[in-house]
């Protein structure tokens, strides 16, 4: 009797009170995406995170003290590449889109940046290693066999393939590290195209003096970056320039790093991620949440700031 008895009131209590409250994580400042299918990858605070096409609570790929970077995810799905310092210099490193011990795949000492892979698993990454000069340029790198095959075009930069590997797409000059609004300098970026066995690159954007970069090829279309109504936005044009076509239509925060996968191309706007489907001619905010201690923002007590002086200027009295 008494066994019953215990056993009623132990059912007499709500189940819920046993059910832990749902992870909501913590705003961050999200950079770089990389898409494949249901998948993103991006940077915050100096690392990279995965979560849902969707949104969601992230979760952290690396940890690494230094800065993690450009992630740039395979064809097939299985690999991630991006930009890291985990022996010093800023090299291409692997690891797996689920997270895994990095492998280091450049050595050229000078700034190394994933930009891209081809259909056939070959990574594209940019340095300036081989030029000759302080102008980037593009390789091919055979990760089984770390064989690298220059592209023959002096200056290209974030070059992307088509979808038979035939055309390159990609920008020169280089970025420029300038973030000025509006900005027609001598250095604005031009989106070109190369096709294999060309006796030379053809010039695409060159109608406009201000800025066009990101290339991505879907569908016989090439979208790509531009501020040609006053604000960085998604647009598109055919193979050979033509047609333009405008997709987004934000004001003031700037369309900024942008990857394509499967018909959806996802992007940084202000600190978030956004999401262009193609399809359906539409973009939304991706709700993104991060899993973080956000040990930036704690307080920090300096005992002797003149430890940290750098210089010093006297008043006139």
């Amino acid at each position: 009797m008494r066994r019953c008895v215990l056993f009623s009131l132990f059912l007499s209590f709500p189940l819920t009170a046993q059910t832990p409250p749902a992870a909501t994580g913590s705003q961050g400042f999200y950079r770089f995406p990389a898409v494949h299918g249901g998948t993103i990858v991006f940077a915050a605070e100096g690392d990279l995170w995965t979560v849902s096409i969707d949104g969601g609570l992230a979760r952290r790929l690396t940890s690494h003290p230094a800065e993690e970077t450009n992630p740039v995810i395979s064809p097939d799905g299985l690999t991630l590449a991006f930009r890291a310092r985990y022996e010093g210099p800023a090299e291409v490193y692997t690891m797996p889109l689920t997270g895994g011990v990095p492998v280091r795949r450049t050595y050229e000492t000078e700034t190394s940046t994933p930009t891209g892979w081809t259909n056939d698993g070959r990574l594209l990454y940019t340095t300036t290693h081989y030029s000759g000069l302080p102008k980037p340029m593009t390789v091919a790198l055979h990760l089984p066999q770390a064989t690298r095959a220059p592209l023959p075009l002096m200056g290209a930069s974030e070059a992307q393939l088509d979808g038979t590997d035939s055309t390159v797409y990609f920008v020169r000059p280089a970025y420029h590290n300038n973030v000025t609004k509006r900005y027609t300098g001598g250095t604005a970026r031009d989106i070109w195209k190369y096709t294999l066995g060309a006796s030379e690159a053809v010039e695409l954007t060159g109608d406009y003096r201000g800025e066009s970069h990101s290339p991505m090829w879907w569908n016989g279309r090439v979208y790509f970056v531009s501020d040609r109504d006053g604000t960085m936005n998604l647009w598109s044009m055919d193979e050979t320039g033509g047609d333009l076509q405008q997709h987004t239509h934000h004001a003031g925060w700037d369309v900024r790093s942008a990857s394509l996968g499967q018909g959806r191309i996802v992007y940084q706007l202000g600190a978030d991620l956004w999401r262009y489907d193609i399809a359906a001619d539409r973009s939304a905010l991706i709700p993104i949440t991060i899993a973080s201690d956000l040990d930036q923002l704690r307080d920090r007590w300096v005992t002797d700031p003149m430890v940290s002086l750098t210089s010093a200027y006297l008043s006139p009295n």
